[in-house]
């Protein structure tokens, strides 16, 4: 069976694969993720989770490599993480009392045979009507600057939501386990 590896620098995703209970090497990919002219969300979502798998897959030649990419669009644009508490605020501020969808693409590539499995799973997040010293308390407590949507679902940030609707909600923190339990199962891995 080839060996795991999470193309990624995400500590939020090597933290859901380790739900898995399957050793694999946490590697980032180190590509440019800067969207196309034109490009849709599902499609640059897709094609930097295909994109990361595929930098990984000269060093590691014989492994399932797993490639995962999130992006919101917010206003028709694509949101990246804050990094910094006015963006947040910002990002906050205009998700109040709207359904954002959150689509995060994963890829699983066989490097040995280079097949790869992909989809790509939406989350439709219903924020609450926040008022702007809920946003403040929220930030000063979880600091999710390094989150696109500027929250944290699996944290505080759950309060901030009315309602979430999607197949899998470890997708919205950035990998689908439930699609990637799939995906695994049909290169032979059964879990459990």
């Amino acid at each position: 069976m080839p060996k795991l590896v999470l193309a990624s620098s995400s500590p939020y995703r090597k933290n859901l694969l380790e739900r898995l209970q399957q050793p694999f090497e946490y590697v980032s990919p180190d590509i440019d993720e800067t969207p196309l002219p034109g490009e849709s969300a599902t499609h640059l979502t897709e094609r930097l989770a295909q994109a990361k798998a595929r930098a990984l897959s000269q060093r590691f030649n014989n492994h399932l490599i797993i490639g995962s990419d999130q992006v919101l669009l917010l206003d028709g644009e694509p949101v990246s993480k804050p990094l910094n508490h006015a963006a947040a605020v910002d990002q906050l501020t205009r998700s109040s009392g709207r359904t954002l969808t959150f689509s995060t693409a994963l890829c699983l590539l066989n490097s040995a045979s280079d097949t790869q499995q992909t989809c790509v799973e939406h989350v439709h997040v219903t924020f609450r009507h926040l008022q702007p010293e809920e946003i403040e308390r929220y930030l000063q407590l979880e600091q999710p600057y390094d989150c696109a949507g500027s929250f944290k679902s699996e944290g505080f940030g759950i309060t901030l939501i009315a309602r979430m609707q999607g197949d899998d909600p470890t997708s919205l923190i950035g990998l689908p386990l439930i699609r990637l339990r799939a995906m695994l199962a049909n290169e032979g891995l059964a879990l459990p």
